[in-house]
């Protein structure tokens, strides 16, 4: 089909890259080299809400991943959205103090700093445990349960339960990591201010950039061999499993890149909003991202992405006025309105339409012979 071939194949993914990489050029040029009294002056405002959109794009991206094309609905993936937050936030807390106990460690009188924040004042470090932390959880998490054959509503239940613990684990002050205030008042970056114009202007090109990786490492997996095999333990997990294939071993490779990507969008949301609180890991807010993909299109990579913008979009806009406290009644609503009239979301909607119905049909031009008069008796 022509949409199929638009909206799902090379031409729709080059779109979207290249949409991705306008903005990570011409964003900064507007909001640093435009002055401010122009219409085409961006604001400081603008480029970090927007950054705030495409790290949760590249989340929702993850989501996508396990969810639309290996039939995972985990619902706690914001446990490590979260835990990839809070590593940032440890290396961005500790830069603030030099290197000392930071305040609220101060506060409750610790003398040094606990063990699991050694390393942390190293950016190179910090960004190891991103990536390693959330992947380890993942990997341990999924080693177990999916060995142990849990699946369904009963592995959503689970994860959400991961969350949960997180979530309460948390606010504890006794954990060192800020307790319900989490980490925030952070002030440089790799030795940059965190609020200067020019450091914005990079952490908003850094997760363009990261969100194109983002999307370009899983179109691979899912174009290659693996992501038929994913694909197949979606649609047919016994059958998989009965003719040879270990679907254990798939689902917690999967599942550990998914959790890896997701903790890179939590240590790009950090700095340029200014805080982590243990609220990021509210079981609520893992639920709002399934939205997010549903809305854009499960299975359809670039449509989560363009769902969590979309939705984030609106979420600024509703809750900026009276209307705010009314918000979870109307993404309740877009949830129902999406799965009654859009069940295959945005972009899978739009790629199920055949469009040719569309094109109006060349006429075939008439035999020569039937257009030549018939001669007079």
């Amino acid at each position: 089909m022509i949409s199929r071939a638009i909206f799902e194949n090379n031409v729709g993914g080059t779109i979207f890259l290249g949409i991705l990489a306008i903005l990570a050029v011409m964003v900064p040029v507007l909001h640093l080299a435009v002055p401010e009294d122009s219409f085409f002056h961006v604001s400081t405002s603008t480029v970090v809400v927007f950054g705030k959109y495409l790290s949760f794009a590249l989340l929702a991206l993850s989501l996508d991943l396990i969810w639309g094309y290996c039939g995972i609905l985990s619902l706690g993936h914001g446990a490590f959205f979260a835990l990839g937050g809070y590593a940032m936030g440890m290396y961005l807390k500790l830069q603030t103090s030099g290197g000392a106990p930071p305040d609220f460690m101060v506060f409750l009188n610790w003398k040094d700093l606990p063990w699991y924040w050694w390393g942390f004042d190293h950016l190179s470090f910090a960004l190891l445990m991103v990536l390693f932390v959330p992947g380890i959880l993942a990997f341990v998490f999924g080693y177990f349960a999916f060995r142990s054959r849990v699946t369904g509503v009963y592995l959503s239940i689970i994860t959400q339960l991961l969350t949960y613990a997180l979530w309460l684990s948390f606010f504890r002050n006794d954990m060192g990591f800020g307790g319900n205030n989490g980490l925030t008042d952070f002030s440089t970056i790799a030795g940059y201010s965190v609020q200067a114009p020019e450091t914005r202007a990079a952490l908003f090109s850094t997760t363009a950039i990261a969100l194109m990786a983002g999307y370009l490492i899983a179109k691979a997996v899912v174009e290659s061999k693996l992501g038929k095999v994913l694909v197949a333990i979606r649609d047919a997990e016994s059958r998989t499993r009965f003719i040879g294939y270990r679907v254990e071993a798939y689902k917690t490779f999967v599942f550990t890149l998914a959790a890896m990507m997701a903790g890179v969008a939590g240590a790009l949301y950090v700095p340029q909003v200014g805080i982590i609180n243990p609220g990021e890991f509210h079981p609520a807010n893992s639920i709002e991202m399934v939205i997010w993909v549903g809305a854009g299109g499960r299975g359809t990579l670039t449509g989560a992405a363009l769902g969590a913008v979309l939705i984030n979009y609106f979420k600024t806009i509703f809750t900026t006025g009276f209307l705010a406290p009314y918000w979870l009644f109307a993404l309740g609503g877009i949830f129902i309105l999406v799965t009654v009239f859009l069940p295959k979301g945005i972009v899978g909607t739009l790629a199920s339409v055949d469009w040719r119905r569309w094109i109006p049909a060349k006429r075939a031009p008439a035999d020569e012979a039937q257009l030549k008069p018939e001669p007079a008796e």
